[in-house]
């Protein structure tokens, strides 16, 4: 059964998270570790986020510069074979148009194919840190309604090489991101939703929602989306905060807005340990209400941390 399927399905709120692959050189132990405390609440799914290269740049002992290109965190496709296969639960890798061409793109779904891996999330990808603009590689995908295409064309059994005979339809069941505050790009979030709309008419089977702070612009965006016609599961994304620091770090790089009773009593924290704390019982707050309203699934953004979501979900599940 596909993650569609089972959102579609469901009669409870289903329970997953996301997690991040370790940094290079780092042992996958990270994630199990991640993964552990989270197993009693019975996952529904994982995902793997995926990650574009970064420019880097290091001082020579000359005293000269040199700029390097490098990809900080690798391994996604592996590390999603390796939690499949370790735990017996889906996972979801993420696919991405930033840093890849068609080619490499299609050469990670045959991988994945192989590894009978047929979950995925199709996304545009971050912006080039160092220039903070989004470039799509030569010959590589510019929005992520034309990743799904290649997606849906592979599941057609049309590849790249059209000179290849008895090609084998793939069976990948996609999942795209959804913005309840619009993404950060959109003149509004409207026309946000229009484009939604398109990637679901192209075959996308669900929506899981960048994080929010305030249920309501969840709620908003969902009625929204049903007036313009996506009828398919909708996922809340939840990150609780954990350090104060995300204050400002949070609205910055996700381009969210965080409700004024949550900076409030953030403000008054001295320490990380009691910002931790006022996060999960927002987190709290909001999944019960969540639940309570009958979402298929909350998914939670770990961001390589378990501790405080185990917390959250021993409330809630």
């Amino acid at each position: 059964m596909t993650v569609a399927e089972k959102l579609r399905k469901t009669k409870k709120t289903l329970f997953s998270f996301e997690l991040l692959p370790p940094l290079k050189g780092d042992h996958i132990q990270a994630i199990y570790d991640t993964i552990d405390p989270l197993l009693e609440f019975e996952p529904a799914y994982i995902n793997v986020t995926y990650h574009r290269e970064e420019v880097v740049y290091k001082e020579l002992k000359n005293g000269l510069i040199e700029k390097r290109t490098i990809r900080k965190r690798p391994g996604t496709v592996g590390i999603s074979a390796a939690i499949m296969y370790k735990y017996k639960i889906d996972v979801v890798p993420h696919i991405i148009c930033a840093g890849f061409d068609k080619e490499e793109t299609e050469n990670a779904l045959i991988d994945l194919h192989f590894l009978e891996i047929d979950n995925i999330l199709a996304l545009r990808g971050d912006p080039d840190k160092s220039t903070g603009k989004f470039m799509p590689e030569p010959n590589g995908h510019s929005y992520a309604i034309d990743l799904l295409k290649q997606i849906m064309n592979m599941n057609k059994g049309i590849y790249l090489d059209e000179d290849l005979k008895n090609n084998t339809p793939t069976h990948f069941s996609v999942g795209v991101a959804g913005y309840p505050e619009k993404h950060p790009e959109a003149p509004n979030l409207e026309t946000d939703i229009m484009f939604l709309k398109k990637k679901i008419d192209e075959g996308a089977e669900y929506v899981v929602t960048q994080m929010f702070f305030d249920n309501n612009h969840y709620f908003n965006f969902v009625d929204k989306c049903r007036a313009a016609g996506i009828t398919v599961p909708i996922v809340p994304g939840i990150k609780p905060i954990s350090i104060k620091s995300h204050l400002t770090q949070l609205p910055k790089t996700f381009s969210i807005d965080l409700p004024q009773d949550l900076v409030k009593e953030v403000m008054k924290c001295e320490t990380n340990q009691e910002v931790k704390k006022v996060g999960i019982e927002w987190a709290i707050n909001q999944c019960r209400e969540l639940i309570k309203k009958g979402v298929p699934s909350i998914h939670f953004y770990t961001m390589g941390r378990s501790d405080n979501i185990a917390e959250i979900a021993k409330n809630v599940y």
